[in-house]
């Protein structure tokens, strides 16, 4: 189960640190026509930063503390974040009519769930 929860936990990290990247990074112009839907030509700049910074901070709290051995009560904390931020996302792009969008916050959404229940009751910290 370790195995599994690591392998989950290092791709969420990927796709979250390359998701709010871009949505730190990239100019508002080039998000609202790159794919990313209504929600982000309707949403102010700083809520869309916001997320990527959130991501990007969720992406390294799923690896960082439970590696280090730091605090590694973060990677569920992290996780948990996670899941919040994917719910959040789903509500956004049904309530925009973007049902086809809902692929990515459910399984996103899904595996951060699975690592939150692994990290907490099958590899509980001491």
């Amino acid at each position: 189960m370790n195995i599994a929860l690591w392998i989950v936990q290092a791709l969420l990290a990927f796709a979250f640190f390359m998701g709010g990247g871009m949505k730190l990074v990239t100019p508002m112009s080039e998000l609202a026509t790159a794919g990313m839907g209504g929600w982000v030509a309707d949403s102010p700049e700083l809520l869309v930063r916001f997320i990527g910074v959130s991501e990007v901070l969720g992406a390294i709290g799923l690896i960082v503390p439970w590696a280090t051995d730091i605090q590694p009560k973060l990677t569920p904390a992290a996780a948990g974040g996670l899941v919040t931020v994917m719910v959040l996302g789903a509500v956004t792009h049904l309530s925009y009519g973007e049902v086809g969008a809902l692929a990515g916050p459910v399984v996103l959404g899904g595996l951060s769930a699975f690592v939150l229940w692994g990290r907490l009751e099958t590899q509980p910290v001491l």
